[in-house]
């Protein structure tokens, strides 16, 4: 697939901006989900080709339109991993920086984190799903990004139980514990929720 293919599949002209890249990615993200789409191929098979355009553009755009911002204009705070029945705050411990990871890198890593925060507060699950998938693919190896991947499964698992689509919640939980096995803290919490579920059924 070549850059221009890319762009074509995202809806846009040739050398858009990194800001109209992810803006068009997350829409046909949300759009063509496997998860919102589960017996379409046709948006399963767009869903993949969406996403390997996107993995591509960033490599090319966004180190040249991202512009590094001094350290200490980003304030995170990383408190412990916890997620509560009460509350959709992604909450994360923080580690070291793979040593391979650039100063755009991890500014593109918290800008996301900071957008998934907001996702999850204003209860908008496939967007923060969708961006923490995105995120994912962009940065495999880091552990972190692995957790809030995970966290926002969870999540949304929890508010299908309570809105009593079972099956679907099920999926969810099951792909938390998948994509963040190591996690004893989620592994606790997710057990807890297959009680519910099997009180409930």
């Amino acid at each position: 697939m070549d850059l221009g293919d890319c762009y074509r599949l995202l809806g846009l002209r040739s050398g858009a901006s990194f800001a109209d890249i992810k803006a068009s990615y997350r829409r046909l993200a949300q759009q063509y989900h496997p998860d919102i789409n589960p017996d379409d191929n046709k948006a399963k098979d767009k869903f993949i080709a969406l996403t390997e355009a996107y993995r591509l553009l960033l490599q090319v755009v966004a180190p040249q339109e991202i512009a590094p911002q001094p350290p200490q204009t980003v304030t995170v705070t990383h408190p412990k991993p916890t997620v509560t029945e009460t509350s959709t705050t992604l909450k994360t411990k923080p580690t070291t920086q793979p040593p391979q990871m650039s100063e755009v890198e991890q500014q593109l890593k918290w800008q996301t984190y900071e957008q998934l925060q907001i996702f999850l507060k204003e209860r908008r699950f496939p967007q923060a799903i969708a961006l923490a998938e995105a995120l994912a693919a962009r940065l495999p190896q880091d552990p972190e990004v692995r957790q809030w991947q995970a966290i926002a499964y969870q999540v949304w698992g929890r508010v299908l139980i309570k809105q009593n689509q079972l099956p679907k919640a099920k999926i969810y939980l099951k792909k938390a514990l998948k994509t963040d096995p190591h996690n004893k803290a989620l592994w606790d919490e997710v057990q807890r929720d297959f009680q519910k579920l099997e009180q409930i059924f």
